[in-house]
């Protein structure tokens, strides 16, 4: 644990502070604050590994949403609430009373009453999920001001149509570690990629998160797509601000290869264009299935014609020096593996399999960091007393 005391140095250098504050856009945070996630969660991790309990809580629930499939965010999110010692709960939209008309502001109420933190994925729909959550933390607000909640509990981004902050917060904390530190991060060159997948409707939440983020520490980021398959317009302003306000770079390209060149990190990953999105919401709400039928036979049409967009071992070859570190959200669309075609060869992809897999580990420790700086005003405190009591989590 000799590092344990240098982390907690640095999570009180970041004067910052998260005490009940949602974590919903990691571009609504200070680099502080951002900085404060990363370090919590570094010292949550040391803890687990060297056998000492992270139960900060006694009891407590924590509600787990997800309005659409998951795996790794989904148990993510349980991991870190049980490192915490929180109950996780599933809201089962299915089993509630919602399909009876229960609105938002009652729902989030009735579930709320001993209830410590929320985790929301909601990215199926265009324009609507990040909007539920606020909608959400409204609803919160009004129980907890009215005396109707004892206390108002904290939410969490899951992953929505704009963001998917605890995915982008783990592989902020694995370039942290994979190049020594953040302040090497500055001038490393990211690109975030599409790439060629034999499915359509994947949200645009994945690329979106790390040009907003990845732009915050000084790096190099060039976005890459075929002509049409652009993100949100605001979203890419964002990232342009943010590149100027860090001293990084960020650039828009339609050259797979161009964007490879000289890239110290890449992220090839599908995603549906913008414009798709939007149809495919409205189709959505309508509940028009033959419309949605036609939209998918149109966009998966349009996909195969850039099935040339392959993270191969001939454009990892033009990466800086060739060897660029490979990234992905998972699961990946691997060629002659999950599919026929897809975003990554085998070989590629079987090379960086395990970089991936520690990639993703990260993710529940940064949510387990978003929950107690959420709940705890003085983090430093709370890690300190864990570390302190040496209390086993495993009998030794």
């Amino acid at each position: 644990m000799n590092n344990f005391s240098a982390l907690l140095k640095k999570v009180k250098s970041t004067k910052a502070n998260l005490y009940g504050k949602d974590f919903l856009l990691t571009w609504d945070k200070s680099r502080n604050e951002l900085e404060l996630v990363l370090y919590v969660a570094e010292a949550l991790k040391q803890l687990r590994d060297h056998n000492i309990s992270a139960k900060c809580f006694d009891s407590g629930l924590a509600i787990s949403n997800f309005r659409d499939n998951s795996t790794r965010t989904r148990f993510s999110f349980a991991s870190a609430c049980n490192l915490l010692g929180l109950e996780v709960q599933d809201l089962d939209e299915a089993k509630s009373q919602i399909a009876h008309g229960e609105t938002v502001r009652e729902t989030a109420n009735m579930i709320s009453f001993m209830t410590d933190i929320i985790g929301i994925r909601d990215d199926m729909f265009l324009g609507a999920g990040h909007t539920y959550m606020l909608e959400v933390g409204e609803a919160l607000n009004e129980g907890y001001k009215k005396g109707v909640l004892a206390q108002r509990p904290g939410i969490v981004n899951l992953q929505c149509d704009i963001d998917h902050p605890t995915q982008s917060m783990a592989d902020l904390l694995h370039l942290k570690n994979y190049f020594g530190g953040l302040d090497k991060l500055k001038g490393k060159k990211i690109t975030m990629t599409w790439a060629y997948s034999p499915s359509y409707g994947k949200p645009l939440s994945v690329p979106q998160g790390i040009i907003g983020l990845m732009t915050r520490f000084g790096m190099e980021v060039e976005l890459a797509y075929p002509e049409g398959y652009s993100l949100i317009p605001d979203v890419v302003e964002t990232a342009k601000k943010n590149a100027k306000a860090s001293g990084g770079k960020f650039k828009v390209s339609n050259s797979m290869e161009e964007a490879f060149k000289n890239a110290d990190i890449v992220y090839p990953k599908s995603w549906a264009p913008y414009s798709v999105m939007q149809k495919r919401t409205k189709l959505l709400q309508a509940g028009d299935k033959e419309g949605l039928k036609d939209l998918e036979k149109q966009c998966l049409a349009n996909n195969a014609k850039f099935k040339n967009w392959e993270c191969d071992e001939k454009k990892m070859k033009i990466t800086k020096r060739g060897k660029a570190l490979y990234m992905h959200c998972l699961p990946a669309d691997i060629t002659d593996v999950s599919c026929r075609e897809g975003e990554v060869s085998a070989k590629i992809f079987e090379k960086y399999r395990i970089e991936t897999y520690i990639e993703a580990g990260y993710k529940p420790y940064i949510i387990a960091a978003m929950i107690l700086t959420n709940r705890f005003k003085y983090p430093v405190k709370i890690l300190k007393t864990l570390c302190n009591s040496g209390i086993h989590r495993v009998m030794a």
